[in-house]
């Protein structure tokens, strides 16, 4: 297509207005992308509808075919419905161009554009698209065509009403048939005939359940990770002797075993239930999971028969404890749904060794569906289907796949360096915060941990933690990191992180005002509590500690005081101390960039939270979903940002990385290293995604090309970017 007719968006308004008064909706959809297609010169068009969350469903097309519906960020399409903007791919036959349809700045679908190649791209036509999409979007919007898209997709079961939303646990997805987990049952008989007979009776049964938890305790597949604690805490508490003293002692006050065993638990969750204590509350829950699993050896039912004649079976339970999840053939189990569940309770760390997604929070689901059911899990979207479609269930399988080979990629990167074609050296390190989270240190087999986000424990305890309990926590992540390098952040709460034992302030800009370090500077005595545990913690090991939304050089040395107060006392009172110290801070305020080379005097390492960087940069509240899309961290005035601070960094010596979303996107930390950067911190899911593309790019090459598009006025330099990334075999996905 010729350079002239790129501006066709005028042409197609005047031509669907003059043709569309005599239509019906069926006849005017047709009409209208055919039109399009023409007068943009493509091969093909088609016009794609958001179904629900996570569906977009094909609606009509120039080849006058159902084409298959498109998860959200799945394909050109699936991007551009998720990210609210232009999205493209390049084959070798066909360029692709979807724009997305918005109503009030929301997206309501897409419009594909199909090339045949060679095809060269403009930003006329991208604005020519945009035009023209803002026609289309009050189009479908108007009462009579969207009263008719919403039959057509009605009358296609597009949208099942067996879809059910729950909470996400353990990401992952999930295809098999239920196996509904059924476990208490109401005691019988209370009063028993013959107190030895029962003494027996329960003598048997504790030696059997202990015996069948050992072997299952001692799996393989069980030892190691966090839940091995969990387990050997289970263990114990299932050998537990006062228990069971309990437990005797109502048999020989005349109740069966059954009823013994109900109402020891029972006095016991009386003393226990009011606990405010996290640990308590988890040994509760472990101790009704024991009581229900005695029970049932005392009733004679077999805890290891056969759970259903399924080769893959997804497990619904109202709930359930650890012992429990292993009493079920793990090689079967594709996914966990619980009506009651939380990350931190047992079994959901359990089912995460495992690797099953687990899902909660579905009201009813526990007392409606029946054994055998086919069931489809998106643990990614907190999506359940019931009977799904085979549209959904390839979806789902292809999901599957690809997380198979995510994993695959990283066990097979897992001991290659991070260096990219040309021989440089870039540091991947990984963000974390949850306990769970320490795991992926060794199965990543990263350079250490770029940000350990504090302020997750706090917000995860029911009170304000002392320091002993924050020395445990971090010293657990030592531990955990076996002498690879810790970056700890200072507690970061305020906006959107809210501690619960926290009275909140109304503010009328969260983001903007009394939140992070300008909190704990006011509270001082918090931030050298903190301070003093992680000199502990750090006893005869490297600290890195780093201080976030740092606005000017007096805030920073104001942190970097009260650490130094926290290390002298410590100092005094004859603790061991670190073997190094190096105290940073975090480039989240756009201020600082502009005083960087003084403030990097007094810093051993910076670096930069690309999230709250970009908000603060483009004054774009980053949660609002009207205004998703309409920036980029890949604008040539950002870029140019993160290129003097890297600049700025590597004049004055100092160590400078990115731990922002920004660095766990493989497109954009191509882009970051073609800038300078060499430390990334990545999400653990991304790790395998960004260590293959930094293996598969020439930095010298990127840093080449962005230097000759770094001047541009575009809105964003992402599709050049992306057809770079194409052109040179850089493995973005």
């Amino acid at each position: 297509m010729s350079k002239t007719n790129k501006n066709f968006a005028l042409e197609v308004i005047k031509e669907i207005h003059n043709d569309l008064n005599t239509q019906n909706s069926a006849e005017k959809l047709s009409l209208v992308i055919k039109i399009i297609a023409q007068k943009a010169g493509a091969f093909s068009s088609d016009i794609f509808i958001k179904a629900d969350d996570v569906t977009l469903e094909h609606i009509v097309g120039t080849e006058e075919k159902t084409l298959p519906a498109v998860r959200i960020k799945e394909g050109v399409v699936g991007k551009s419905g998720a990210d609210n903007r232009t999205s493209f791919v390049k084959t070798k036959e066909y360029f692709k161009i979807a724009t997305p349809l918005k109503r009030w700045n929301k997206p309501i679908g897409v419009l594909l554009a199909a090339y045949k190649n060679p095809h060269e791209y403009d930003e006329t036509e991208a604005e020519a698209f945009e035009t023209i999409c803002m026609f289309l979007s009050e189009l479908i919007s108007s009462e009579e065509m969207s009263a008719y898209i919403k039959k057509l997709i009605k009358s296609r079961g597009i949208v099942a009403k067996d879809r059910l939303k729950g909470t996400i646990i353990n990401s992952g997805f999930g295809l098999g048939n239920v196996v509904v987990h059924h476990r208490r049952k109401a005691v019988t008989e209370v009063f028993a005939k013959d107190k030895d007979t029962e003494l027996k009776k329960l003598e048997d049964a504790r030696e059997k359940m202990n015996s069948d938890l050992e072997a299952k305790l001692n799996r393989e597949d069980m030892q190691s990770g966090e839940h091995i604690e969990i387990l050997d805490a289970y263990r114990m508490i299932a050998n537990d002797k006062g228990w069971y003293n309990r437990i005797t002692n109502h048999i020989n006050s005349g109740l069966t075993a059954e009823a013994a065993v109900e109402q020891a638990y029972s006095e016991m969750w009386t003393r226990l239930s009011g606990a405010t204590d996290s640990y308590l509350k988890e040994r509760l829950h472990d101790l009704r999971d024991i009581a229900d699993r005695l029970r049932l050896y005392l009733s004679g039912e077999d805890c290891n028969a056969e759970k259903g004649d399924f080769s893959d079976i997804v497990i619904v339970a109202s709930s359930m404890g650890p012992a429990d999840l292993m009493d079920y053939d793990y090689k079967k189990i594709r996914a966990l749904i619980i009506e009651e569940c939380t990350p931190t309770m047992h079994v959901a760390i359990v089912a995460k060794a495992l690797n099953v997604p687990v899902i909660s929070g579905i009201e009813g689901l526990f007392k409606d569906i029946k054994d055998g059911v086919y069931m489809a899990v998106d643990g990614a979207q907190g999506a359940v289907y019931i009977n799904p479609s085979k549209e959904i269930v390839r979806k789902i399988s292809a999901k599957i796949e690809e997380k198979k080979q995510e994993l695959e990629q990283i066990q097979k990167l897992k001991n290659l360096k991070s260096k990219t074609k040309d021989n440089e050296r870039v540091n991947l390190y990984i963000n974390i915060g949850m306990d769970f989270d320490f795991d992926y240190i060794k199965s990543t087999n990263c350079d250490g941990v770029g940000l350990y986000r504090t302020e997750i424990p706090f917000m995860s305890a029911e009170k304000m933690p002392d320091i002993e309990k924050q020395v445990a926590c971090y010293k657990k992540l030592f531990d955990a990191a076996d002498g690879k390098r810790v970056v700890f952040r200072s507690l970061d709460v305020g906006s959107d992180k809210l501690l619960p034992y926290w009275n909140s302030i109304e503010e009328e800009n969260p983001a903007i005002g009394w939140r992070s370090i300008r909190i704990t500077l006011d509270r001082r005595a918090i931030l050298r509590k903190q301070m003093r545990a992680f000199i502990r913690a750090a006893a005869g090991k490297e600290l890195n500690v780093m201080f976030p939304m740092i606005s000017n050089l007096d805030e920073f040395l104001e942190a970097k005081e009260t650490f130094m107060f926290a290390y002298e006392r410590e100092e005094r009172e004859g603790g061991q101390m670190p073997e190094k110290v190096r105290l940073g801070m975090m480039i989240e305020v756009p201020s600082v960039v502009f005083q960087l080379r003084e403030i990097l005097k007094y810093c051993d390492f910076i670096s930069v939270g690309t999230n709250d960087l970009y908000q603060f940069f483009f004054a774009c509240d980053r949660g609002n979903p009207r205004l998703n899309g309409r920036y980029d961290v890949l604008s040539a005035p950002f870029l140019n940002l993160m290129k003097k601070i890297i600049k700025e960094a590597n004049a004055a010596n100092v160590q400078c990385s990115v731990c922002g979303e920004m660095a766990s996107h493989p497109l954009d930390a191509m882009a970051l290293i073609g800038l300078g950067f060499r430390n990334l911190s990545v999400s653990s899911a991304s790790y395998g995604k960004v260590k293959a593309m930094i293996r598969s790019l020439s930095a010298k090459g990127v840093e080449d090309y962005l230097n000759n598009i770094l001047s541009s006025s575009r809105r964003t330099l992402r599709p050049q970017l992306k057809c770079y990334a194409d052109d040179h075999a850089i493995e973005i996905y």
